[in-house]
């Protein structure tokens, strides 16, 4: 598996693999008709610009991917240390085989070694997810609160969801 930063020319394939990952229930918080284009792009650009994106080409067909993790900073002054809307996706042909955990791990590591202005990673998984929120509690994000009635689902029940936060040990605090 070959993981890398993403670049503009992966916006495509990024709309392909997120068309997948939102047909599967209790995933990602997106239906397919809202994987567009324009959702793609807004994402790629400001992971690009303000952020970090990375990710996984398959291995048979380095043309295709199979997973991503991005994320970018809000655009506030008060928050301009905080990587948010991080968002996971593993394709569901690669999901269960340590793809997910290992791309975090990237991700991560690449803010912990190159990232120092940024001091903490925000995610939200909903309640139902409970793969999802082990896989973040593993690799130490923590829980910092529950957000009732959040997401309502395709069948009318609604679900919580649940911010998670990870610290970047090397961050340098700002003394401004």
């Amino acid at each position: 598996m070959r993981y890398r930063t993403a670049t503009e020319d992966d916006a495509p394939r990024l709309l392909k693999l997120y068309k997948a990952v939102s047909r599967v229930p209790d995933g990602i918080a997106r239906l397919e008709h809202e994987v567009t284009e324009e959702y793609v792009e807004n994402f790629l650009y400001n992971s690009l610009s303000s952020g970090l994106i990375i990710v996984a080409e398959n291995p048979d067909k380095p043309e295709e991917l199979v997973a991503d993790v991005h994320g970018y900073k809000m655009g506030l002054e008060v928050f301009k240390h905080v990587i948010s809307d991080v968002t996971l996706c593993v394709h569901p042909n690669f999901q269960g085989r340590k793809i997910g955990r290992t791309i975090l791990m990237v991700y991560l590591e690449e803010i912990a070694t190159n990232r120092p202005d940024i001091g903490k990673v925000e995610l939200i998984a909903r309640e139902g997810n409970l793969k999802a929120i082990q896989l973040y509690q593993s690799v130490g994000f923590l829980i910092e609160g529950r957000l009732e009635m959040r997401i309502r689902n395709v069948d009318g029940t609604y679900e919580a969801d649940i911010p998670m936060g990870w610290q970047n040990p090397n961050f340098e605090f700002d003394e401004a």
